[in-house]
């Protein structure tokens, strides 16, 4: 499945239906009167977040999503039948933008998560809502409200506890491939990974889910390699992981750099909770290590975690770091797992 983490698409709810023009008309009834029912209501854009989506890949080949119109009313003071909402679904972690892409009009963080985002129009009034006492029988009638519309754009971040930084090569795919039950690409060349990998991670009885993002080089935040726009994937982790190669040219540089677009992108990155290790230990002597372990964390403050992913070895301590900085596991004892819906007839979205 093809990884697609951005699209645009043009949404309209159904205007509602015209109101009817009717008498009644029955035998030994004398002027039985205007009888016009109502139109039925538009059918709402509704947008849900459904578990087992992890791209919007579907959105690149259906642009368009129309709810249907309401029915018109008709005599004997009968309502038309209301157009069916129309449910587009969406992976969990997506956000619906403005066209201009300035403003975030829904955003999507749990399985089931369900907003109306364009309401139907009302259905017009029937002719029998217009008689009055100096009316007695009116020809007039509500031709149904419009619909609305809108362009919008949406965006998925994908909901991660643990993110991983780095230069390219650094080694992210070796780790996550090495902790998790991920199959990410890996390569001795840069821009290995071009899409943003999700593995799931189990340390201690805990489960945790890590993402591996393309890697970062100096001027990504103005658009340099692949740019910085998958680092949206990382902005709802609760802890990075930052690993600098022990083999490349200079690691200090390096650190230096990542931790320069990571301010550069904002978002708050910047602030969150970072593990720094240093990674290819095996590859690299042993004084060697130890010096650049040293002079890495004189330049960052922080404790250095040594590891080698292909090797398999230092990978306990840097888990029990990332599960340290999660905290404790969420009580799911009391979740409700009552996922009924109400009784609003719904259809889901199709190719128009």
């Amino acid at each position: 499945m093809h990884f697609l983490d951005q699209a645009k698409i043009y949404v309209r709810s159904g205007s509602g239906g015209p109101g009817a023009v009717s008498f009644r008309r029955e035998k030994f009834i004398e002027y039985g009167g205007p009888d016009g029912g109502h139109g039925g209501k538009g059918g709402d854009i509704v947008f849900e977040a459904v578990a087992g989506l992890n791209t919007l890949i579907d959105f690149r080949y259906t642009q368009h999503f129309r709810a249907p119109r309401g029915k018109g009313g008709s005599g004997s003071n009968r309502t038309g039948a209301g157009g069916n909402d129309l449910v587009v679904r969406v992976p969990v972690g997506t956000q619906v933008l403005s066209d201009d892409k300035e403003t975030v009009l829904l955003d999507f963080t749990e399985a089931g998560q369900r907003e109306i985002f364009l309401k139907g129009g009302d259905g017009g009034r029937g002719n029998a809502s217009y008689k009055t006492s100096t009316n007695r029988a009116p020809r007039q009638h509500g031709s149904g409200w419009p619909e609305e519309e809108a362009w919008v754009w949406l965006r998925l971040k994908l909901l991660a506890d643990a993110g991983l930084v780095g230069l390219p090569n650094a080694g992210k795919s070796t780790f996550i491939n090495a902790v998790s039950n991920a199959n990410a690409k890996v390569g001795a060349y840069p821009f290995t990974t071009v899409r943003p990998q999700l593995g799931v991670a189990t340390h201690h009885q805990r489960e945790f889910v890590v993402a591996d993002i393309p890697g970062l080089i100096q001027g990504a935040a103005d658009g340099a390699g692949i740019g910085d726009r998958f680092l949206g994937h990382i902005e709802r982790c609760r802890v990075l992981l930052h690993l600098v190669d022990a083999t490349g040219d200079d690691p200090i540089e390096a650190w230096h750099v990542v931790n320069d677009e990571l301010v550069a992108y904002g978002s708050g990155l910047e602030d969150k909770p970072q593990i720094l290790a240093l990674n290819k230990v095996d590859a690299v002597p042993e004084k060697d290590v130890a010096k650049l372990a040293k002079k890495l964390a004189k330049a960052s403050g922080a404790e250095v975690m040594l590891l080698s992913g292909a090797a398999g070895t230092g990978l306990e301590p840097v888990l029990d770091q990332i599960v340290a900085a999660l905290g404790p596991a969420p009580d799911k004892g009391n979740a409700s797992t009552d996922t009924t819906e109400g009784d609003v007839e719904t259809t889901a979205w199709s190719p128009i």
